[in-house]
């Protein structure tokens, strides 16, 4: 094979003849043009204008008789003398011209006259993917042992493809297996290629695999040829003897015959040949009672009786039995067979579950089947008669079926999870023999869930009580509500119901009822509020309950005390009191008056006195604030004092306050003068003050009016059984509290609480904080008129008894003694704690 084929004239003498003329008539002018065309192309194809290329003028080429002059009997080429074109003759075969993957060419000589001129022509045949490739044989086989190595190498048949270059075999391929895969070799421009082992093979598992090699060409489309290869595995003896059962188990009555077949078993080879051949025998180390009752036929595999069997002598046999097979070396595998002897009409009824649903659903109608059984004694005639029953309490039956000993066991009532999840259904089939002998069968049935439930909350409504200035976005409260329900049934989400502007500033924590509160709160703003939350279940449909939670807010220390006098011009807490020098010890210079906007010990304010010019001079009462001389003065006494008050309340961290009053000592006629500029001052102020006290008063009594109007509606409509939403449980513990006096008919009541709100709708005689007061007026006493005013009390314990002190017009600082105030009340004892001693309490009568 050459690597281009070039066709010269075979006509020697019609070359030289046409040489020998451009020799001697014309002038010689030699080109070289070069064209390239694919193969199989159609008769007429233009290759390309030589005339045009070569500058002829094409008019001229009939007479200059342009024409080719190859000496080639198989012109493959012509020119058009219209054009001047080089155009295909005959289709092209460029296999047939030229054998091999190089290039392809033909050289053509143009020959035109006067002058006579010959010039060179090269056409390139290029290949065209024309030809698939293909294998010599269309099959090819194998035959390889199953103890062949991994990684041993098959050669295979190399496919054959004409085309050249790209369209030329590229790649072989092999179809998926788990045993073999495909490798070649380059060798020149041939691809050989080669099956390679990489699973070692199992004539037992397979004995034959069918593959297929592709072969595949670089051309577009692509072309392939297939050659199918058969792998013949070879056996060998690599397989032991395996029985049906690693175990046989058997049982047989006392009185079966001798010769009778006890047992079969079978053991299998995979193997091949004698490879695969088997026979059985008895192990040597067996009791020598064994070979004499049992006896093994070594072909077939049966085990016969050899002997007579004696139930009293021996319950069960154990045979070891030995499978070998005919290989060189022979192979064994070894099995055990165990033969119960069973005594004649010694057998229970067995009770047997074809079919059980473990679970049920509580709202199963009654009928409901869960079980069917099937009873079954080995005995005969009256031993194999079976009564059925179930024997525990239990809301199921058992229902016979057409068949005998077929039951069902059915629903006879209405389940309930939440009471009962779980039954142990024992039955009890029991036999007619003499005597009867039985079998017990416990169901183990599991109740399963519908949501029937629904959450529940162990209080409803809550109260919670909250210190205020809590932490804003922390966690304040947590409700939990349970549900009977279980799984999806009882997973319980919370959200809060009804929205408005006060529970926006909560949020609940869906998954655990964690309450935050998103804003801090201020008792002197909010004291209480009410707000619902919601729990629902997961189930489908899904159920849901709220509780009513009461928030009450409590007091916490975080308001300062005011100062309310002395106050100067500019705000600030100073005051300056002029007295006569002539007083006497005792006399009041002044009273600081100061206010607490917290409650309780809170808003208990003690005076002391921080600074003072002479201590031996002025005294200050720590719980009324007045200041009085302790001495008269004397002239070496100074005219002016600086007194500093520090009012100080009783909370865990205390606030406090400081008022300056300066004490100015005077002659007795500038005191009185002063006294009367003063006096006219004041009598504008108490004035002011004095009118906008009335407008208060007069719009509280309205409104307690009209609350008592309302109460006393109620009150005929509605059994007097009331329970107040805020005070479930007094606590008199010797807080200061609010109470509201009011009168019913001949008698006077009284409403106390602890943490009652201004504007609580209270119903005459309806709540078990009302007090009946007694009347300590005599006849000359103007009456006390308990009209419904706020006020303010204390309640405290002395010994073993409690008191309230009311009043109405106590003024702020006054020593209590316990039991001394004819406002005083015994109050009912609703504790079971007790106390000692007596206390004196601060109150501020409104």
């Amino acid at each position: 094979m050459g690597s281009e084929r070039r066709y010269r004239s075979s006509d020697h003498c019609w070359f030289v003849f046409h040489f020998s003329l451009l020799l001697c008539f014309g002038k010689q002018t030699l080109a070289e043009l070069r064209y390239s065309i694919p193969e199989e192309m159609k008769e007429g194809t233009v290759v390309g204008n030589v005339a045009k290329d070569l500058g002829l003028d094409k008019t001229s080429l009939i007479d200059r008789r342009f024409r080719v002059v190859s000496g080639s009997k198989d012109a493959f080429f012509e020119v058009n003398l219209d054009n001047g074109a080089l155009q295909v003759r005959k289709k092209i075969d460029r296999e047939e011209l030229c054998h091999g993957s190089g290039v392809c060419l033909m050289e053509l000589k143009i020959l035109v006259e006067d002058p006579l001129e010959m010039h060179h022509v090269v056409v390139e045949i290029t290949d065209v993917n024309d030809h698939s490739p293909s294998f010599p044989e269309k099959e090819q086989r194998f035959e390889i042992a199953e103890q062949t190595s991994p990684g041993t190498r098959f050669q295979l048949h190399a496919a054959r493809d004409p085309d050249a270059g790209i369209n030329s075999i590229r790649i072989y391929t092999l179809t998926s297996n788990d045993h073999f895969e495909i490798d070649f070799s380059q060798s020149d421009d041939d691809k050989i290629p080669f099956l390679v082992l990489k699973k070692s093979l199992d004539r037992e598992q397979n004995n034959t695999h069918l593959l297929f090699v592709t072969a595949v060409d670089g051309g577009k489309p692509q072309r392939s040829g297939t050659l199918n290869v058969s792998i013949i595995v070879l056996d060998v003896n690599d397989n032991r003897p395996i029985f049906s059962q690693d175990t046989y188990q058997i049982e047989i009555y006392e009185n079966v015959p001798v010769g009778t077949t006890v047992i079969r078993v079978n053991a299998t080879d995979p193997d091949e040949g004698i490879n695969g051949e088997i026979e059985y025998s008895l192990s040597r180390t067996l009791a020598r009672k064994v070979y004499d009752i049992f006896e093994l036929d070594n072909l077939s595999g049966r085990i016969k009786l050899k002997g007579v069997l004696d139930f009293e002598e021996s319950e069960n046999y154990k045979l070891d039995i030995e499978a070998s097979d005919k290989g060189t070396p022979p192979l064994k595998g070894r099995s055990r067979v165990i033969i119960k002897i069973k005594d004649v009409n010694d057998n229970p009824p067995e009770i047997e579950i074809t079919s059980l649903s473990n679970t049920v659903s509580e709202d199963s109608k009654p009928g409901t089947v869960i079980s069917l059984i099937s009873v079954t004694d080995k005995d005969s005639g009256v031993n194999g008669k079976i009564i059925s029953r179930i024997t525990s309490d239990v809301p199921f039956e058992l229902k016979p079926s057409y068949k005998e000993n077929i039951y069902s066991v059915v629903t006879k009532g209405i389940l309930d999870r939440e009471e009962v999840s779980h039954y142990e259904i024992t039955i009890k089939a029991t036999d007619c023999g003499e005597p009867p002998l039985y079998s017990v069968k416990t169901l183990s049935i599991q109740i399963s869930d519908v949501n029937d439930n629904r959450p529940h909350f162990s209080q409803n409504p809550l109260e919670f009580y909250l210190i205020e200035n809590n932490v804003a976005g922390a966690s304040i409260l947590s409700l939990s509500a349970t549900d009977y329900d279980v799984n999806d049934n009882a997973l319980i989400s919370y959200h809060i119901a009804r929205k408005n502007d006060l529970t926006s500033f909560l949020n609940v924590n869906s998954d655990n009822g964690h309450i935050s509160a998103l804003k801090s709160f201020d008792f002197e703003t909010l004291k209480t509020f009410q707000f619902q939350v919601v729990a629902t279940d997961s189930g489908t449909p899904s159920l849901s309950s709220n509780v009513t939670v009461n928030v009450f807010i409590l007091d916490q220390n975080d308001n300062a005390p005011v100062i309310l006098y002395p106050v100067s011009s500019n705000g600030s807490a100073e005051g300056v009191e002029e007295i006569p020098r002539n007083v006497n010890a005792g006399h009041l210079v002044t009273k600081v008056r100061a206010y607490d906007a917290d409650i309780g010990y809170n808003g208990w304010l003690l005076f002391s006195l921080q600074e003072v010019t002479d201590h031996s001079l002025f005294g200050l009462d720590r719980y009324t604030g007045r200041i009085r001389t302790l001495r008269s003065f004397t002239e070496t006494d100074e005219a002016e004092h600086k007194l500093v008050i520090l009012v100080k309340d009783n909370g865990n961290v205390s606030l406090s306050a400081t008022a300056t009053v300066i004490v100015k000592v005077v002659e007795p006629k500038e005191a009185f003068a002063a006294a009367d500029v003063k006096s006219a001052t004041k009598v504008d102020e108490e004035d002011n003050v004095t009118f906008h006290l009335i407008i208060t008063l007069g719009s509280v009594s309205v409104l307690f009016l009209i609350s008592i109007i309302v109460l006393i509606a109620m009150q005929c409509s509605k059994s007097t059984d009331y329970t107040s939403k805020y005070l479930q449980e007094t606590n008199y513990d010797g807080t200061l509290c609010h109470s509201i006096q009011y009168r019913s008919g001949d008698k006077r009541y009284m409403l106390v609480g602890p943490r009652m709100s201004i504007g609580s709708t209270i119903v005459p005689g309806s709540h078990a904080n009302t007090l009946v007061l007694p009347d300590r007026r005599t006849a000359g006493e103007q009456e006390t008129n308990y009209d419904g005013t706020l006020c303010h009390s204390i309640q405290y314990r002395s010994g073993d008894k409690r008191y309230m002190l009311v009043g109405p017009r106590m003024s702020i600082g006054s020593t209590i003694v316990p039991g001394s105030h004819a406002n005083t009340l015994m109050l009912p004892d609703r504790r079971h704690t007790s106390g000692e001693g007596s206390y004196t309490f601060l109150t501020i009568s409104i």
